[in-house]
């Protein structure tokens, strides 16, 4: 296979096992550089293994049916794959604060569903950044935590 298919291969097991409807936090170990930057509008950016581990934990416990899945193809060139994606989730967990504009109270029931468009660095086999942009206002405007105009 080229470079390109192997990181296209790394990160559709990525996207699989740690954003998907199951999460495999062991694939942070397999697949992460020690240092992964990653990287979205809706929350502080989260560093290594220990931090997107952590993320990820409190996340699912708010949004316990949380999922993500690909809507096309993952593109790639050189270091890069690029892949588009939707998903979302419930929140019947306890309060979450990890929004950079508000927090909710525990278990509002209130239900997310958004679209984005990620960007992955693979650097000697593993994921180095996770750069997304995301349609954070879709989001916290259906949690409540943002009014529409």
């Amino acid at each position: 296979m080229s470079k390109e298919e192997d990181n296209k291969a790394i990160v559709a097991r990525w996207f699989t096992e740690f954003w998907g409807e199951t999460c495999n936090l062991s694939v942070v170990a397999d697949l992460a550089a020690p240092d992964m930057l990653l990287k979205y509008s809706l929350h502080e950016p989260r560093r290594g293994h220990d931090d997107i581990r952590a993320f990820m934990i409190g996340f699912r416990t708010a949004f316990p049916d949380l999922n993500f899945w690909g809507t096309a193809d993952l593109i790639a060139e050189g270091d890069y794959v690029v892949g588009q994606w939707e998903g979302g989730g419930t929140h019947t967990g306890p309060a979450f604060a990890d929004f950079l504009v508000g927090s909710l109270p525990a278990a509002t029931g209130r239900k997310m569903r958004f679209t984005g468009t990620t960007i992955l660095r693979i650097e000697n086999g593993k994921i180095a950044e996770e750069i997304g942009l995301d349609d954070g206002v879709t989001a916290l405007t259906q949690l409540g935590l943002i009014k529409a105009a």
